[in-house]
């Protein structure tokens, strides 16, 4: 299934620029990309977005386990009849929160590392699975706002 293919390339991509940046950026100052704009460094993160929430792994635990059964519930239910949009936001969630997922239970913390600044504003580090978890998410809040069932809607974007 090709959803499922997506989202184990994700997580490849996801724990490959982990290992890199553990590789490269633990213990070293941030590496500027682009000044004032976009910095990577290592960073250990125990919590959910933004921080809150540390170091409660159970409580991720149950979340992600719970956050993977629906999308697979979802994705196999009515597989055929998903639109494209719908197993790319499916693909994506289940990517970057079986990414993150790893890490917490591999090291007890999401290695994040992204860095942006933007408008003056200094964005939350972050890391590629939370990329992916974002982006699916927009796809399907889209898809739930403007088709109530979007599986089941006249077939446009198939």
């Amino acid at each position: 299934m090709a959803v499922i293919l997506f989202a184990m390339l994700l997580i490849v991509i996801d724990q490959l620029s982990k290992y890199l940046v553990v590789l490269n950026l633990k213990g070293q100052p941030p590496k500027v990309i682009i000044d004032n704009f976009l910095n990577f460094y290592y960073l250990e993160n125990r919590g959910a977005a933004f921080g809150i929430l540390q170091n409660k792994s159970l409580l991720f635990t149950i979340i992600t386990i719970v956050v993977i059964i629906v999308l697979l519930s979802v994705l196999f239910k009515d597989y055929h009849k998903n639109t494209k949009a719908l197993n790319l936001a499916i693909g994506l969630i289940l990517g970057g929160s079986i990414g993150n997922f790893i890490d917490r239970m591999r090291l007890g913390y999401v290695v994040d590392f992204i860095s942006t600044n933007i408008f003056g504003y200094e964005f939350a580090v972050f890391n590629l699975a939370d990329s992916f978890i974002v982006v699916g998410t927009i796809i399907f809040i889209i898809m739930v706002l403007l088709f109530d069932n979007p599986g089941k809607k006249r077939n446009v974007s198939k």
